[in-house]
């Protein structure tokens, strides 16, 4: 089973962004999407979620294609994290989690423990009953991620069509540390069947957790493949338009590599 697109093209507020965009993530994979700021990485998954059309082009889930699908069809295959999340009530980490589960036929008790196991997943297990309005930019996303989690874990059906996690940028807010444990999360859904799709910004953590990489440039994509045959010195330099070296230590000054703690 896979989440394809086909020959993608998206317009936003009349400005092409996409421009005949392929794309084939399989379950059981990590799919990294990267590209400079402007490259149409968001965009791209928007589209692949339903949350856009395209102008053009056409994208299937698990053999379906989701312009035939209802929301609540689509909400039972995938789960997304969006890049910015804006609550304007004061709910509770625990009810941000179990807005996921309403309107499912799960008893409060199955509930109850299916929240506790999400927060507890990202975290945040001590922090059920704190208010959106009173986490930090880092737990709100990971209380997001959670409600993420609890939603494709909701009703099991082992013998159905794997489960996606749709993320933009889930460690942006994140510390180096909740960052390699989101990852391994989205590398666990995976090894598990699932399929996750994230669009990245690091570099090093996509040559770390992804099987697979798509790289994008100016809404067209320049490279597909696993991460050894896309991140490459003269592929990242035409895309980023700045010298790049590949598996090359600095001479001098400090640094260091999120793999080095995996």
């Amino acid at each position: 089973m896979s989440l394809s697109a086909s020959a993608l093209h998206v317009a936003l507020s009349g400005r092409m962004v996409l421009h005949g965009v392929d794309l084939t993530a399989r379950a059981g994979q990590v799919t990294a999407i990267i590209g400079p700021n402007g490259s149409g990485k968001t965009t791209l998954l928007r589209a692949l979620t339903g949350e856009v059309a395209p102008k053009a082009g056409r994208v299937t889930l698990n053999g379906a294609d989701i312009a035939g699908q209802p929301p609540e069809a689509l909400a039972r295959q995938r789960a997304v994290l969006p890049q910015h999340s804006a609550l304007g009530f004061a709910f509770t980490a625990s009810e941000i989690v179990g807005i996921a589960l309403e309107g499912l036929p799960i008893p409060s008790a199955e509930r109850a423990v299916l929240i506790r196991a999400a927060l507890a997943e990202v975290g945040l297990a001590g922090h059920a009953g704190r208010l959106w309005q009173d986490m930090s930019g880092g737990e709100q996303q990971r209380a997001q991620l959670a409600r993420a989690l609890a939603q494709i874990r909701a009703l099991p059906s082992p013998d159905g069509p794997p489960r996606w996690l749709m993320l933009d940028e889930p460690v942006s807010s994140l510390d180096i540390a909740h960052q390699l444990a989101v990852m391994r999360l989205a590398r666990d859904h995976a090894q598990a069947g699932g399929g996750t799709v994230a669009v990245m910004h690091d570099l090093n953590l996509t040559a770390m957790v992804a099987d697979h990489v798509l790289l994008l440039q100016a809404g067209r994509v320049l490279a597909e493949g696993p991460p050894d045959l896309v991140l490459t010195d003269r592929l990242l330099e035409r895309a980023y338009g700045c010298p790049l070296r590949v598996r090359h230590a600095p001479d001098q000054g400090v640094w260091l590599l999120p793999q080095s703690a995996a």
